[in-house]
């Protein structure tokens, strides 16, 4: 074997092995457990970072360990390649999406295959593909079918210039991210999806179904599905308009959670585009330009929350349901039409929003619940003032001098009595709306009749492809000029001419049950089949249960995507395609790797960014970092030109702190680059990058190596042969070192072996460095069993370390002939732990004299309270603390210590 560890030979020859064997081609085997473990599917955005290094890695170290633990285990890749990001590339560099996409993937996947990954790749999967989407489309019609699809209008934004519908992430200020125009709101007809249907049994799953899901991330699903529990009720008015009819019948309905405030409120506000706030509008221009106003930006509840609050009034007024008086009426711009009924009652004194809003326009505050022992403040909020939980209310007439839940019910009461209102849960929860009016995404399977309206495409008729040869120009979705898209377009129903649906779906469509075509992905007359049946099943559980044993990704994903796929699993189950309640037993959120930021601000007042490898740091007396110069030159800027640090922020291009992972993996080798991104820090957790720690990762790979070299010269066959033949090592007379260097050994792989079971990663590696300084520690290379101790401890090492690290340990497993007695390392039985190993002829104990450690008895394990007793008393600190004094007594703690007191 080679005496100096290279990987730029090792790595090739072990990768080229693995294709020749089809080393991961994996299918149904009654004969074992499966385990699926299954990273998020990324974006071919042209290259990997090391988020998607660090992912991939705990994934492969899963499937590496529970492979040589005795399981089938798949491990699929693919790529979620529909989305906006093309388009703008489209846009950038004048080639269709579909060139950019299939070139980033090729290339993306290039890298993964150079990470070494354990991927099954005849499983592989791009969304963009029409054999996938073609699915999309058809659940879709299944959909539409039992009325969980449906079509009605909805609110986007509208640039005037590109002619074009907007993301919301699109419009920057108001304005359209490309053009600059001001972003208009238009009501277009779109389809949505029924989740609303699944929300209690969404929340339900959450709560009872998914143990192995991180708390945090089940928190943001149960807020974000927000179910609440309040009263719904009216204000009633005598607006009419210009029909000369009420305005909603004369009722203006709010949903509200605290119901005990209701005497405390002091206006009402509704949606800009509120009936109300239409009929008020149209005979005052001020107000008709502020709604102009509030339409422009995002429409999200989360953007608006953002947004400064802002409000005018109308100068029409409702009447209070209890008190009888006329409360004034206000548009605001963060009430949502889509939230609710669009309205909200104001009460100033018991929520922060309307505190804020009420002091910013002089409105009333007036107090309805009280705190014993508090003082209520007009001028500043406190968070007692809207906790429920506390307090009785006041100044509330009849509802005065109850506590929370007593005072809602009363009101409740009062308000159905007058039929006013009742209690009802509503949810934050809102469908789902699928259409984009984008071109590079599945195309929605309706036809347009002029007779008939939106006729879905027939089923023997899908896919319906998209064309891949448009190019965006910025004029709108090119799909609407697409002759080949519209040719010969009839209608189902009567076969006149027809036109096409253009909107595509929603990207989350894609990412919504990927994982369920990686388990059937060539079939081709069903969406999913017996593939989806083996691997989508907790074995554990019955039918009915979670799917996919261990799914891994960012915590960005947390909300939507997960919602989405859990709901599309749910659909799926409803029409008797799976048998499961969910679509992930467990899940991990690894954590975002970060890296130091350097700037500078330039002369005209932009920012510059610094690659770190360009800085050094300015250090204060206790060594932390101040500050930050050049240490070489950039531009016209001399070594030495003070700059800003700002810190560690999330690895971006923008801010010229990533590490490409093609660089690293060139300089060190993919092990070098797994092994420092599990080394650093838990899964779960942030990485900091460390240039110097990933040095001290390679410097440990070659030390591994070394000590490979170093057992080769020696006389390592025969040891492997007599490690190999005896059983568990009974046989084997060990001496006093051997013993103990096997104690050392299977201790660590115990840990190792436990550490595994819970993914802590960082602390397998750290084991694995404790058994190589174990093993290059051990100096009695002579004694008594001592090259077979070596022989199994270099076997465990390498197989702990291998799942990190497969490359540089495939090669030294099958250098030093392991293979020849266990088998490729790939398929190498996990070592187990040998309990007679673990077995000490001899425990230390602390020696203590007055309870004061100093120093340290041996005695045999088995040792009794006498044979202890003398031991202490025969040792050399004893005689020098005793002075010659009597013990008192002496203490034994078993396996502890020795206290002798005088």
């Amino acid at each position: 074997m080679q005496d100096k560890y290279n990987h730029l030979e090792v790595e090739p020859a072990a990768q080229a092995h693995w294709r020749a064997r089809d080393a991961y081609r994996v299918g149904e085997e009654a004969g074992k457990p499966k385990f699926y473990a299954c990273s998020m599917l990324p974006y071919p955005s042209g290259k990997l970072h090391m988020g998607h290094v660090r992912n991939y890695t705990i994934n492969d170290m899963l499937t590496r360990q529970l492979r040589m633990s005795g399981h089938n285990v798949l491990m699929p890749m693919g790529w979620d390649a529909f989305g906006l990001p093309a388009e703008n590339a489209a846009l950038k560099n004048g080639v269709p999406p579909a060139q950019w996409t299939y070139d980033n993937i090729a290339y993306m996947k290039k890298q993964m295959q150079a990470m070494g990954l354990a991927i099954d790749w005849s499983r592989e999967v791009a969304t963009c593909d029409p054999s996938y989407y073609k699915w999309n489309q058809w659940l879709f019609l299944k959909m539409l079918e039992k009325g969980i699809a449906y079509r009605k209008t909805q609110v986007v934004n509208w640039d005037p210039v590109d002619q074009t519908v907007l993301a919301n992430e699109q419009v920057i200020d108001g304005k359209g991210w490309r053009t600059g125009a001001v972003v208009e709101k238009r009501e277009i007809p779109g389809y949505y999806l029924k989740i609303t249907d699944y929300a209690e049994e969404l929340l339900d799953h959450v709560q009872n179904k998914l143990p192995g899901w991180p708390e945090r991330v089940k928190l943001m699903q149960e807020n974000w599905i927000g179910k609440s529990e309040g009263v719904r009720f009216a204000f009633t008015h005598d607006i009419h308009g210009a029909d000369g009819q009420l305005i909603g019948g004369g009722r203006m309905y709010v949903f509200t959670t605290r119901a005990d405030t209701i005497m405390g409120v002091t206006f009402c506000a509704v949606a800009p585009e509120h009936p109300l706030a239409a009929h008020a509008a149209a005979t005052n221009p001020a107000l008709a330009d502020f709604i102009e106003r509030c339409k422009q930006g995002g429409t999200t509840e989360a953007e608006l929350a953002l947004r400064e609050k802002e409000g005018m009034a109308t100068g029409l007024s409702v009447v209070h349901p209890i008190s009888g008086k006329d409360v004034p009426l206000w548009v605001g711009n963060y009430v949502l039409m889509g939230y609710g009924d669009g309205a909200v009652m104001g009460v100033p004194a018991h929520d922060e929003r309307d505190f804020a809003f009420a002091l910013k326009y002089g409105l009333a505050i007036t107090q309805v619940v009280h705190v014993d022992g508090e003082h209520y403040d007009y001028h500043q909020w406190h968070d007692w003032y809207g906790d429920k939980q506390r307090g009785v209310t006041i100044n509330s007439d009849i509802f005065s001098g109850l506590e929370y839940r007593d005072a809602v019910d009363a009101v409740a009461r009062a308000l159905a009595e007058k039929g006013l209102g009742e209690k009802k849960t509503t949810w934050r929860l809102r469908d789902w709306g699928v259409s984009r009016q984008r071109y590079w995404g599945t195309p929605i399977p309706i036809i347009h009749c002029a007779e008939h309206g939106a006729v879905p495409v027939p089923e023997q008729d899908l896919p319906v492809v998209l064309p891949q040869d448009c190019v965006p120009d910025g004029s709108g979705n090119p799909l609407h000029k697409h002759a080949g898209f519209h040719a010969g377009v009839t209608c189902p129903v009567c076969g006149q001419p027809a036109r096409r649906e253009t909107d595509t779906m929603d990207t989350f469509v894609d990412s919504s049950w990927y994982f369920m075509r990686y388990c059937d992905p060539t079939l081709d007359q069903a969406m999913v089949g017996d593939g989806t049946a083996y691997w989508m099943r907790d074995q554990n559980l019955p039918a009915g249960g979670s799917g996919m044993d261990q799914y891994i990704g960012g915590i960005e994903h947390a909300i939507l995507h997960l919602l989405y796929a859990r709901f599309w699993t749910k659909v799926m189950r409803d029409l008797g395609l799976v048998k499961i309640d969910e679509p992930f037993t467990k899940l991990l959120t690894q954590g975002m790797v970060l890296n130091h930021i350097y700037s500078r601000r330039t002369d005209k007042g932009g920012k510059e960014y610094f690659w770190p490898h360009d800085v050094d740091h300015v250090l204060d007396e206790g060594g932390k970092i101040v500050g930050a110069k050049l240490k070489n030159a950039v531009g016209a800027l001399p070594v030495g030109t003070a700059i800003d640090y700002e810190g560690v922020g999330t690895m971006s291009k923008s801010k010229n702190n990533g590490v490409d992972p093609q660089e690293l993996i060139e300089k060190y080798g993919a092990d070098t680059a797994r092994l420092y991104t599990m080394f650093t820090a838990p899964p779960e957790a942030t990485l900091e990058w460390n240039d110097a720690a990933v040095e001290g990762s390679y410097r440990f790979l070659r030390r591994v190596w070394n000590f490979g070299v170093k057992l080769a010269a020696s006389d390592f066959s025969n040891a492997l042969d007599a490690a190999h033949g005896a059983t568990s090592l009974q046989d084997v007379a060990f001496g006093k070192e051997a013993k103990a260097l096997r104690l050392e050994v299977h201790s660590v792989l115990k840990q190792v072996d436990y550490d595994y079971q819970r993914m802590q990663y960082n602390t397998v590696v750290s084991g694995a460095m404790k058994l190589l300084n174990a093993l290059e520690n051990f100096k009695a290379v002579e004694a008594a069993g001592a090259p077979i101790a070596l022989a199994e401890g270099f076997g465990i090492l390498l197989r702990c370390l291998y799942p990190a690290t497969p490359h540089v340990t495939h090669a030294l497993w099958a250098e030093l002939g392991y293979d020849q007695r266990f088998g490729e390392l790939l398929d190498a039985p996990w070592p187990q732990v040998d309990a007679s190993a673990l077995e000490q002829d001899e425990v230390e104990l602390m020696l203590q004299i007055n309870g004061k450690l100093r120093g340290a008895v041996r005695v045999p394990a088995g040792a009794d309270k006498a044979t202890i007793e003398a031991a202490a008393l025969a040792h050399e600190m004893y005689a020098k603390f005793a002075e010659g004094a009597t013990p008192k007594k002496v203490i034994v703690v078993p396996g502890r210590l020795v206290n002798v007191v005088l």
